[in-house]
């Protein structure tokens, strides 16, 4: 499995911020929305990444009605491309610490994977093997007597 079969179900929708926007309302928007993070997009370019992490970090050191995005968001963050094997997917994500992170096709944004995203994936598509495999299991021939005949 691949990335892309991972955006291809959950869909496109993308919550994006401006960096300059204020971070009390980049932080509205997560809980409006109900979404660990937000991309911050400049000039139609991704400019970085606000989770609930960097948030959490600025607002234990600051007023935060003196915060803006481009102040507390992640610069260049981890990023993967749509061809990215779900297994190389995990392994990134555990080795950088990172629960969200963008899907990129050269420059284009395609869209963010959450760690929840992937684990989901991984286990939608173990439970369709599990169900392959017994479904072959109670299908497997046999002989006359009842028992299982080689194949």
């Amino acid at each position: 499995m691949q990335v892309s079969d991972i955006l291809r179900v959950k869909g496109g929708t993308l919550f994006t911020v401006a960096p300059d926007t204020e971070l009390l309302e980049a932080t509205r928007t997560m809980a409006q929305h109900d979404v660990g993070s937000l991309v911050v997009m400049d000039g139609g370019r991704l400019a970085g990444m606000l989770t609930f992490r960097e948030v959490i970090v600025a607002l234990a050191d600051a007023d935060p009605s003196q915060l803006r995005v481009d102040g507390v968001m992640q610069r260049q963050p981890v990023h993967c491309s749509p061809d990215t094997t779900v297994d190389a997917l995990r392994r990134l994500m555990l080795d950088s610490h990172t629960r969200y992170i963008p899907v990129m096709d050269g420059a284009t944004l395609l869209g963010v994977l959450s760690f929840h995203d992937v684990a989901r994936a991984v286990v939608e598509e173990q439970d369709f093997e599990n169900r392959m495999l017994k479904a072959y299991i109670r299908d497997w021939p046999q002989d006359e007597a009842g028992a299982p005949t080689a194949q």
